[in-house]
């Protein structure tokens, strides 16, 4: 299964945006606090998020707690950041991968992307764009890794091809 972590996420339409693409993908999503925005039940709700069901979400007190709770990740993570030294493509994701991503204001962690320097990676853009909007982000690297991995388990056509 693939991995969606975001750390510290401030806006909570990017987020709805994440968990769909999660819950189209089978992605988990883990969530690493703090939070710009409430993921109660009550919250969900209010905002009409019917697919929430489909989503496995975690949430963390900070990166520590992450990884205490899920060392395998440091194995196998991959970070998305516009200060990377290569592109996406030139990455080998597997089918259980862990993509990061840092929050909408300030990206990941400086801390963090030294200690995994050699997996940091980037979206090649104009250098006049600052970045491209989080959830956006999220979803080409999500399809991205299944296309590496032969998109397991989701559908490779709509209900057209029934109509060959």
């Amino acid at each position: 299964m693939l991995h969606i972590v975001l750390v510290e996420p401030e806006i909570p339409q990017n987020c709805g945006n994440i968990a769909r693409t999660c819950a189209a993908t089978g992605a988990s999503l883990h969530l690493i606090r703090p939070l710009g925005f409430d993921i109660s039940d009550r919250a969900v709700k209010r905002a009409g998020l019917d697919y929430w069901h489909l989503v496995q979400v975690q949430d963390y007190e900070n990166l520590d707690a992450f990884f205490a709770a899920h060392p395998e990740a440091q194995q196998d993570l991959w970070l998305a950041t516009t200060k990377a030294p290569r592109a996406y493509c030139e990455a080998e994701f597997s089918g259980d991968c862990w993509l990061f991503f840092g929050k909408e204001t300030a990206g990941l962690p400086l801390e963090l992307r030294q200690q995994y320097r050699e997996r940091c990676i980037r979206l090649p853009m104009r250098s006049e764009a600052r970045s491209l909007n989080l959830s956006n982000s999220v979803a080409i690297l999500t399809y991205e890794a299944l296309r590496q991995n032969g998109f397991p388990g989701l559908s490779g056509e709509g209900e057209m091809a029934q109509d060959v």
